[in-house]
């Protein structure tokens, strides 16, 4: 089983940067691919970004491909991402997942955070 806690959300105006980190217990991190999906209110969750277990392959939503980047480090059991030139519409609740399929699908995904506020204003 893995536990995953985001952290590095806040408010930031647009064009800003903000870096989010999900750090997971245990000792299988490396047996997982990761990824990230947010929530905005009164949406369903979307996909945003996912890695494999080497971190070899990253995929994006459209809408945040040249502006986010995927990251791990298997070492620190933690995967990142930074997030540039945040926009309003990125406005949501960010959360890390964990699944031994790699995928852009949330229903792949067995193991979740909590979740991170992330708010851009304009």
């Amino acid at each position: 089983q893995v536990q995953l806690v985001e952290s590095g959300g806040g408010l930031v105006q647009a064009g800003g940067s903000l870096r989010l980190s999900c750090a997971a217990s245990g000792r299988t991190f490396s047996s997982y691919a990761m990824g990230w999906f947010r929530q905005a209110p009164g949406k369903e969750r979307e996909f945003v970004a996912a890695i494999t277990r080497s971190g070899g392959i990253t995929i994006y939503l459209d809408s945040v491909k040249g502006r986010f980047t995927i990251s791990r480090d298997n070492a620190k059991n933690t995967v990142y991402l930074q997030m540039n030139n945040l926009k309003p519409e990125d406005t949501a609740v960010y959360y890390c997942a964990a699944t031994g399929r790699f995928s852009s699908s949330l229903r792949e995904y067995e193991y979740w955070g909590q979740g991170t506020q992330v708010t851009v204003s304009s």
